[in-house]
């Protein structure tokens, strides 16, 4: 499936008091990244840096081998979009959807993981029910 040498470091910025950027993070260490954490006044700084709408933020926001992450997306997803190498700026989860990697709760709501491409626009890289 997927065998690196070494865990991909990511960088990962949220808000100190943020529970579920902690429970996003625990779920990377689970799946095999190494992630640095940077508690930071606004979060949102990092999304404008790493090239992410504003429409589609979330509470944190990630940087891993050049692209952005944003919100609870999947580990899954961000190995395949470093195998991949897609010409994008990134990956988001807007909002915070019930049942995401570090927002688990009482139901799952269906949610998408978006494409961030080089031009802005977005398309669903995955779809969970």
């Amino acid at each position: 499936m997927f065998a690196m040498a070494a865990a991909p470091v990511i960088e990962v910025f949220k808000s100190e008091s943020c529970g579920c950027c902690a429970a996003w993070v625990d779920h990377l260490k689970a799946n095999g990244f190494a992630p640095k954490v940077s508690n930071v006044a606004n979060p949102s700084d990092y999304r404008e840096r790493g090239g992410i709408p504003n429409e589609l933020g979330s509470c944190h926001t990630a940087m891993v081998q050049g692209y952005a992450i944003e919100g609870h997306v999947p580990a899954s997803d961000i190995k395949r979009l470093l195998a991949e190498k897609p010409k994008a700026k990134g990956l988001a989860v807007p909002a915070m959807p019930l049942g995401s990697p570090g927002m688990e709760g009482p139901r799952k709501d269906p949610f998408d993981v978006l494409l961030v491409q080089a031009n802005g626009k977005t398309k669903v890289f995955k779809h969970y029910n």
